[in-house]
């Protein structure tokens, strides 16, 4: 049977989703699932949730639990990350801090931006070092990672590890079952061709099928652009946090102009582009619901609330509800472990899949999975508007892995001054004097060759 690891287990509420997950699969009920964090605490509260699912599901799974991170990938057959290196105190505080006093206000800074491109270059030795471990002991395993900025860290491994690597994301599944929301359809009728780079991918056909019988929903998403007020998401199911009224209006917005909706949240996408987040510009926060710092505000949030909710999940009174998550990590070691077919969305190589972006950029396309493996899709020409605005994305990305993996600290400044939002709200001099004061403030835990 499987044996499944966990890295950044006391992610508590995102790993008993995945554990609930695995575990619910009877082909997959006697998985062992082996749990790691450096945190001691945070990990036991997560071994006594895993053990509470499998009395939940009455299955015979097994959970380990570790501070060793190499015992906990030996031997191995796939691996989940689920990490922050730095967490929310230092590393988020620095990421929204610094880059507002020069007058760069961010939303969730987790992919894209200045706070995407410290996170990456955080993240990135971290996740190598993670794959080299595995190279060691368990080459043979799949990674499944969760982690952002996805695709940085995708890319990074691509070009730096041997590692089978797999990056996922909710966005493209949960944008679905939003959009058919709004549409008040059945989501179980909705069918759709996605692709385009992670936080960044466009529905190229978002149909209904009812009785064979397909129907284009874009008429309908377009008269419904021009309702008011826009949809707002958000629920106190969601593991990050996210459950004020957020309004959706920046995607809306995004389709009108585009002709395509996009897949990442409006708080997310707005920082991702130069037009939404402007200095002196509160019209725009307003009309477009942006709420500026909303990562720190769900962390302080997270925060808050996790003592009580640590007391209520170790209580041995206290039984764990399993309710089946949209996640696809169980869903591929189900396919690769019974060869039951399937297809998810998840960001891979490019390597020719989508022929106008960049041959080595990381893209979010379908793939087919099964018993050999996960096949990622050939999807060809995007529409130009839609290729052009990933570039200005990729371009980050590139840059970013680039000075994690050369240790050039010039490619840090290279990436903050290509990156869309910096670069329509600061001068170059400003860019540098910010670069230099987050890289200081970061020391310790980004490449030391970015000093040299």
């Amino acid at each position: 049977m499987a044996r499944i690891t966990f890295i950044g287990a006391g992610s508590t509420v995102f790993a008993r989703n995945l554990m609930g997950d695995i575990l619910s699969y009877p082909e997959l009920a006697s998985s062992t699932i082996v749990l790691h964090d450096i945190n001691e605490e945070r990990l036991r509260t997560s071994e006594i949730v895993g053990h509470k699912i499998i009395e939940t599901l009455g299955v015979d799974g097994k959970i380990e639990a570790t501070t060793n991170r190499r015992e906990a990938l030996a031997g191995t057959d796939y691996v989940i990350t689920m990490f922050q290196v730095g967490g929310y105190k230092p590393s988020t505080v620095i990421d929204f801090e610094i880059p507002k006093k020069y007058g760069l206000e961010q939303t969730i800074a987790d992919t894209l931006g200045i706070g995407g491109i410290m996170r990456g270059l955080r993240t990135i030795p971290v996740m190598l070092d993670i794959c080299k471990d595995m190279e060691e002991l368990c080459p043979n395993a799949l990674l499944l990672n969760y982690v952002n900025p996805m695709s940085m860290l995708c890319w990074a491994i691509s070009r730096a590890s041997s590692i089978k690597t797999i990056g996922l994301c909710h966005s493209v599944q949960h944008t679905a079952h939003q959009l058919a929301t709004d549409l008040k359809i059945d989501v179980d009728s909705v069918q759709y061709r996605c692709a385009g780079i992670n936080h960044m991918a466009f529905y190229l056909e978002f149909q209904q099928n009812l009785n064979g019988v397909l129907t284009d929903l874009y008429p309908r998403i377009a008269e419904r652009a021009t309702q008011f007020p826009m949809p707002t998401r958000g629920d106190v199911e969601r593991s990050d946090g996210g459950f004020d009224g957020l309004s959706d209006a920046v995607r809306y917005e995004m389709f009108k102009r585009l002709g395509y909706f996009v897949t990442e949240s409006s708080e997310h996408f707005s920082e991702y582009v130069p037009w939404f987040i402007k200095t002196g510009r509160s019209d725009l926060l307003d009309k477009f619901g942006i709420p500026l710092d909303e990562y720190p505000r769900r962390c302080e949030r997270q925060i808050e609330g996790w003592e009580s909710l640590r007391t209520r999940l170790e209580n041995p009174e206290s039984k764990v509800r399993v309710v089946q998550s949209m996640e696809y990590g169980s869903g591929i070691i189900h396919s690769m472990e019974t060869g039951i077919e399937r297809i998810v969305y998840g960001n891979v190589p490019n390597r020719g899949i989508i022929s106008n972006l960049p041959f080595e950029s990381c893209v979010e396309v379908p793939c087919v999975v099964n018993a050999q493996g996960i096949y990622p899709q050939k999807i060809g020409e995007l529409p130009p508007q839609l290729a052009a605005l990933m570039q200005t994305n990729i371009n980050v990305q590139s840059l970013t892995v680039e000075a994690a993996l050369t240790g050039k600290r010039d490619h840090v400044y290279h990436a903050a001054m290509l990156d869309p939002h910096t670069a329509a709200e600061l001068d170059l001099d400003q860019i540098w004097a910010m670069v230099d004061e987050l890289l200081s403030a970061h020391r310790g835990m980004i490449p030391e060759a970015l000093f040299a």
